[in-house]
């Protein structure tokens, strides 16, 4: 069993249930899933830069990414309707855990001046999202293999029902939120 879920099954719970007096262990909120997804613009024109993102995100992840495509036709963007935009990553159980934990203990404190991350980023409804300017944080990645360095965004999935409940969760894992 994972460091992380062992956590969350032995502290935050507790911690959870305390601090927002639920009545069941069902009603705290969890980490539903957690995705990945990286952009890439300028594979419209070039296919050699999706496949190089998709082998990135399979790096990181640890898992085979799903390219995705456009809905619709954009001219100002030299898009049409079903060209390769990008690829995502959808991470569940074992494996969303496991890259939890990497991405809070190994990852985030590798970025150069970093301060934390900030706590303004969730959606309303108990969703957090981080945006990273570049792969190249990610140990997995060996910097003469990069094709492009490009970002990527990481969305949390909880089943929280407010920016509150959500906050504390990700802080018991260890999110670091700035100050």
């Amino acid at each position: 069993m994972n460091r992380l879920k062992e956590k969350y099954n032995n502290e935050i719970v507790n911690d959870l249930m305390s601090k927002y007096s639920y009545k069941s262990k069902m009603e705290v909120p969890k980490l539903d899933k957690i995705v990945i997804n990286m952009g890439v613009g300028d594979g419209a024109a070039n296919a050699k830069l999706i496949e190089a993102a998709v082998h990135d995100l399979r790096l990181i992840s640890g898992q085979q990414p799903v390219v995705t495509k456009a809905k619709k036709a954009i001219a100002g963007f030299k898009i049409r309707e079903g060209q390769a935009i990008g690829c995502k990553v959808t991470l569940r159980g074992e494996n969303m855990y496991n890259f939890l934990d990497k991405l809070i203990s190994i990852t985030l404190p590798r970025v150069r001046d970093f301060r934390g991350v900030s706590s303004k980023s969730f959606d309303g409804r108990g969703n957090y999202t981080i945006g990273l300017n570049e792969q190249l944080i990610f140990s997995e990645i060996v910097y003469d293999d990069v094709v492009k360095v490009r970002g990527m965004d990481i969305v949390f999935v909880t089943t929280a029902k407010t920016n509150e409940e959500a906050y504390d969760l990700l802080k018991g894992f260890g999110m670091p939120f700035k100050k």
